[in-house]
């Protein structure tokens, strides 16, 4: 039998569908029905991959650092200096947070890369529940800081009376789509690279299962693809950058009403 007959095209989009795995019905408190998807086993794996990645690293015990911990403290140290950038120095109490974000979208995006995995920051559901916890939160951070003075910021200075209605529209508008356009950054771009390497490798198992000589040919457009997925780990870490340095500046916009 021919090996490209037992070849299964799948759809590229297969791999962002979110699947039960386990399920339970039970006739208690009325008809209580609990399952697991794929997408909340993976938020508990990231989940622990972080927790168990800084527990790795712990060096409190050690007095040669190990790889593991210079990594972190390199990796701290970049955060906080973002944090001092974007935010100012005085304000560090939201380094926690923005370091928590940070490996959290990091890892969720490395271990989307693992062959057969699943990518939570591929889920829109995901990625938009971040971007609107964080739009929510610092509108009520604002709000605690200038009270009714935060409203201020939909008001440019020096707008004439008359305009005041359409720029308070347009900045409500402006401001709303914050929490729209941080989380669908994330996903489109992390769906867009996971989607082209499905559509390139299933392209190039095709090809090295047809014959000797397509599959020796075949090893110029792999090695491209092998760049590609190199990009694509790239590209995991610069969006977990692009959107705590967003979020800074969501901040930064709360404490000062820029």
């Amino acid at each position: 039998m021919n090996i490209k007959n037992l070849i299964i095209i799948n759809s590229p989009l297969e791999q962002f569908e979110v699947t039960n795995l386990l399920g339970l019905n039970a006739p208690i408190f009325g008809y209580l029905n609990l399952t697991l998807t794929n997408l909340a086993l993976y938020c508990v794996i990231v989940l622990f991959l972080v927790i168990g990645l800084h527990y790795i690293a712990n060096n409190n015990a050690k007095l040669v650092p190990s790889k593991w911990s210079i990594a972190l403290e390199s990796s701290f140290a970049s955060i906080n200096s973002m944090v001092r950038e974007q935010i100012g120095s005085a304000n560090e109490l939201y380094l926690p947070f923005i370091y928590s974000l940070f490996f959290f979208i990091l890892i969720a995006n490395l271990t989307g890369n693992v062959p057969y995995s699943y990518t939570i920051t591929t889920s829109i559901v995901v990625t938009l529940s971040l971007s609107f916890t964080i739009l929510i939160g610092v509108t009520i951070l604002g709000l605690y800081i200038h009270k009714l003075r935060f409203f201020a910021y939909f008001i440019p200075s020096g707008t004439p009376l008359a305009l005041v209605p359409l720029l308070v529209l347009i900045e409500l508008l402006s401001y709303s789509a914050r929490a729209f356009s941080l989380g669908i950054r994330l996903f489109a771009n992390m769906t867009a690279g996971h989607t082209l390497l499905k559509i390139l490798s299933t392209f190039l198992l095709q090809m090295f299962s047809a014959s000797l000589i397509i599959a020796v040919v075949t090893l110029i457009p792999f090695a491209i693809f092998m760049a590609l997925i190199g990009l694509e780990l790239a590209v995991s870490f610069i969006q977990s950058y692009v959107f705590c340095i967003l979020t800074c500046s969501y901040i930064k916009d709360a404490i000062e009403l820029h």
